[in-house]
């Protein structure tokens, strides 16, 4: 019904930079929060970011000064600029939109090396 596909993973290097995108398609006609979990290793699912309809931001405190969560509301598309990475943000990325449900992305693999 909806469907999100997220692009903009990939490997760095310790203290570089990625921007993650997460296009939405399908039935998509009244969302309201959207957002970004990662998941590492042989760890819990976590939320990084969130991001209302109406922008106000959420964020997982190791990220805040960081990652940077923005939307397009014309395009449903939310993005997750990540600044000064580092090894411990290895995680695969996925992102999120509610409408009516929740709507997961099947997520993107990011790689930080030191």
């Amino acid at each position: 019904q909806v469907q999100l596909v997220e692009s903009g993973g990939g490997l760095v290097q310790d203290g570089g930079s990625l921007r993650l995108s997460c296009a939405t398609s399908g039935n998509v006609f009244r969302v309201t929060d959207m957002g970004w979990y990662r998941q590492a290793p042989g760890k819990q699912r976590d939320l990084v970011a969130a991001i209302s309809k109406g922008g106000t931001t959420t964020y997982k405190i190791s990220v805040k000064g960081r990652f940077t969560i923005s939307r397009d509301n014309a395009k449903n598309t939310v993005y997750l600029q990540m600044n000064s990475l580092g090894v411990e943000d290895t995680a695969v990325y996925y992102c999120y939109a509610d409408q009516i449900q929740r709507y997961w992305g099947r997520g993107t693999q990011v790689t930080v090396s030191s």
